[in-house]
């Protein structure tokens, strides 16, 4: 007898079941460690904090009680984001100005910590490519590699270190470490970002592992395109979302999921690049994409700076 064929591909089954497990995520997935009423009365710590989706959490945070500890490098667009806090949410606001570049900097991190429950730590700050590029085209390739190195891979680990202990003691305490979908299979010209990500990526979900049973919540978060100032993508849509409608819908997923695209359309996005689509094909589009992306990139730097040559010779 031949065998009987299922009316459902494989591929349906768990496309129905990704879907009912979105909407049940975002749907129901308010009552969450990061709105718990307790969790309030402590602090919320957002590194890259001043822009996009780290100043959207910083807000969505406290605009649900958290009193507040930003962290990035411009002490001026720090007091700017802690005032507009402190007058819209009332909440108390700390800022601490360093350059995740540096690796020197976690001692002084670690003094303005000191006295503070921190509740959610959210380790945003990152850095990408100006443009896409072939790895030995990389300008200041020696720089680039250790400053992106310490920005996207060490902050995330240091400040781990210097959060979790606090919250291991208390038995509660929430980390949401800000990958990217970038992170979930290889991007070439963007080799090195796509490496950093990949590897907040298993960090999140190992130290997850390691502390679910002590009641810590450690999130990896991987986001497809958002419109920021990093992905210059100026007008929003609903695969490319603002940070604020990001960063809600996000909140949504924290102690439902350990690894999320964070957005019911990126959850899609990333089933069906991972599941659905042959790796190789990914890899392919993203590798052509980029090279498309740095050939007109560099075609206006060209035409820039031979105008730019040509009004000083008339000059």
């Amino acid at each position: 007898m031949g065998s009987v064929r299922s009316p459902w591909p494989v591929w349906s089954v768990g496309l129905i079941y990704r879907l009912l497990t979105g909407f049940r995520i975002w749907d129901h997935g308010r009552n969450t460690a990061a709105s718990h009423p307790e969790a309030g009365k402590m602090g919320s710590f957002v590194t890259g904090a001043t822009d996009g989706i780290g100043k959207s959490y910083a807000e969505e945070l406290a605009r649900r009680g958290f009193a507040m500890m930003l962290i990035s490098r411009s002490q001026e667009k720090l007091n700017d984001v802690a005032r507009s806090l402190e007058e819209q949410f009332k909440v108390e606001t700390r800022t601490i100005a360093v350059d995740f570049g540096k690796p020197d900097i976690y001692s002084n991190i670690e003094e303005g910590l000191a006295n503070l429950e921190i509740g959610v730590l959210v380790n945003n700050v990152g850095v990408s490519y100006p443009y896409p590029e072939y790895y030995l085209h990389i300008p200041d390739l020696e720089n680039f590699i250790t400053n992106m190195i310490n920005v996207n891979m060490t902050s995330v680990c240091q400040m781990t270190r210097l959060v979790l202990p606090k919250m291991v003691d208390r038995s509660k305490g929430v980390i949401l470490n800000i990958s990217s979908a970038s992170g979930m299979y290889p991007v070439p010209l963007l080799t090195v970002y796509s490496a950093t990500k990949a590897f907040v990526d298993f960090f999140s979900r190992c130290l997850h592992e390691e502390y679910r049973r002590q009641g810590i919540i450690i999130q990896s978060v991987l986001p497809f395109f958002v419109a920021t100032k990093m992905t210059r993508i100026r007008k929003p849509t609903l695969d490319k979302p603002t940070p604020e409608r990001y960063v809600a819908a996000e909140l949504n997923t924290v102690g439902l999921q350990s690894q999320t695209n964070g957005y019911f359309p990126h959850a899609v996005m990333g089933w069906v690049t991972t599941r659905l689509v042959p790796s190789s094909i990914v890899i392919f589009l993203g590798a052509r994409m980029n090279r498309l992306q740095r050939t007109g990139y560099l075609t206006r730097r060209k035409l820039r700076e031979q105008k730019n040559g040509a009004s000083l010779k008339t000059e």
